[in-house]
């Protein structure tokens, strides 16, 4: 067995603090080679995060029907309805709009919403009692909540910058896949939900062209995505900001 191990045994050079992989000499190579030429997504000039985080998805993600019906209501309603897409809408290049919608009810709107808003106001308080229960409220007899937000409010304080740069342009992704699956949001149309993330930032054009190639995803798969889920693999967001590409500027 010691002279089996010895026979085999592969050298690894890693940092500390640095993921690591059990590669061959060649794999190696390869990952050295592409490390040289590429630079780590983490180095560009962007920012990964998670979509909405509602804490009560049936109060504040609603259908097409109750949207039609909040507006017609409030004609102001409009003004905090956006639509949203899951992580099993976004496609290659495309999505699959599931009619869904969310309510941007951002942090510091309990001062306002039941004047400027009170159709969404009314649609809220049906769900008082579950939405005052969430952990980042007023919480539930014996486990008490963090007070970090109103009861109207959506969960982790999303503030009214932050949905402005939802309304920017931005890469929007399914975190679970079988095969990329990267949509350009040119429009800052779309709010991501909590089961798809979003890319913000520079060059993002020439970004998703990268992120949606054959050759970035076999790269992705065998060198950072820490492991297959079967025949899927997971771009966690620690895991894609290791991936390198080449990074291309404009001339100016």
């Amino acid at each position: 067995m010691s002279d089996y191990i010895r026979q085999h045994a592969v050298k690894i050079d890693y940092k500390l603090g640095e993921s690591w992989i059990i590669l061959n000499e060649i794999e190696q190579s390869i990952k050295k080679k592409i490390e040289t030429v590429g630079t780590p997504l983490r180095d560009w000039n962007i920012s990964i995060n998670y979509g909405i985080k509602t804490g009560l998805n049936e109060a504040f993600i609603i259908s097409k029907e109750k949207r039609d019906e909040l507006i017609k209501t409030d004609p102001k309603s409009a003004e905090i309805i956006r639509p949203i897409l899951r992580g099993r809408d976004i496609k290659k290049n495309s999505y699959e709009f599931a009619n869904i919608y969310v309510i941007t009810a951002y942090k510091g709107i309990n001062k306002i919403i039941k004047k400027e808003y009170p159709a969404i106001y009314l649609h809220l308080k049906k769900y008082e009692k579950k939405l005052r229960q969430r952990g980042q409220v007023e919480g539930k007899p014996g486990k008490p909540g963090s007070n970090q937000h109103h009861w109207t409010e959506l969960d982790n304080n999303v503030s009214l910058e932050k949905l402005d740069d939802f309304s920017k342009p931005k890469i929007l992704y399914s975190e679970i896949v079988t095969q990329p699956q990267f949509y350009l949001d040119i429009d800052g149309i779309f709010i991501p939900e909590a089961t798809s993330f979003l890319i913000s930032g520079s060059n993002l054009d020439i970004l998703i062209k990268y992120l949606n190639s054959k050759v970035i995803s076999w790269i992705f798969q065998c060198y950072y995505a820490g492991g297959g889920l079967g025949k899927g693999f997971r771009y966690k967001k620690t895991f894609i900001e290791q991936l390198c590409v080449p990074k291309i500027t404009r001339n100016i």
